[in-house]
């Protein structure tokens, strides 16, 4: 299991709002607590009043803007999914070449998981709490995420880019990376996120044997 990024120990922070503040962004501050909630002391053991508290919501209040601790944790762990797929889609899009695609796939997971390193936390932790078809909607993601990275491998494998014995160790091992970095990364370190972005695509690189082309 990955290391607790330092920012889950910090007693989540109780933020006061305007009275009438509108709903989209109460909904967003419930769904930031109840995450560092999660990273902090574990989904299981976090209670709704204990999110409430978190955002100086007390009670009935509470289910105004959100139905159970549940809904939260499946909004975080699909909403993580959607944006990775659609942060790869992006990096891809505009380059037909495999080495660079690879690339660029790499720096964007990279830098997602340098950014969001409570929810990549959770995710990596809490998807045995997650409740059917939520579950299944998030494997089903993550699936598709890693099959994007296998096809990549493969094409330049079969292009004869890259050379490598199982395009799905290697996706797995890519994608390991970003884990990792979730778990140690903090902004003001010796690397910025995009100097440790453009590291790690090499890294990947050389992992497929295709070492990239300064």
């Amino acid at each position: 299991m990955s290391a607790l990024p330092h920012e889950a120990y910090e007693r989540p922070h109780r933020p006061s709002r305007p009275e009438g503040a509108p709903v989209v962004d109460r909904r967003s501050g419930i769904r930031a607590a109840a995450l560092r909630l999660f990273a902090a002391q574990g989904y299981r053991a976090t209670t709704m009043a204990d999110i409430g508290a978190a955002v100086g919501i007390r009670g009935p209040s509470l289910y105004k803007h959100v139905a159970s601790k549940h809904e939260l944790l499946a909004e975080i762990m699909i909403g993580t999914m959607e944006q990775l797929i659609a942060d790869n889609a992006t990096a891809v899009a505009d380059t037909d070449d495999v080495r660079e695609q690879l690339r660029r796939a790499v720096e964007a997971h990279i830098r997602y998981h340098a950014r969001h390193r409570l929810e990549a936390f959770v995710g990596n932790r809490e998807i045995g709490s997650l409740e059917q078809p939520d579950q299944d909607r998030v494997l089903a993601g993550r699936s598709d995420y890693e099959r994007r990275f296998r096809e990549l491998i493969e094409r330049g494998t079969a292009e004869r880019v890259f050379r490598v014995h199982s395009a799905r160790i290697a996706s797995y091992s890519i994608l390991d990376m970003g884990i990792g970095v979730s778990s140690w990364f903090h902004e003001g370190g010796e690397f910025t996120v995009d100097q440790l972005a453009y590291q790690y695509g090499d890294i990947a690189l050389r992992i497929v044997g295709g070492a990239s082309r300064r």
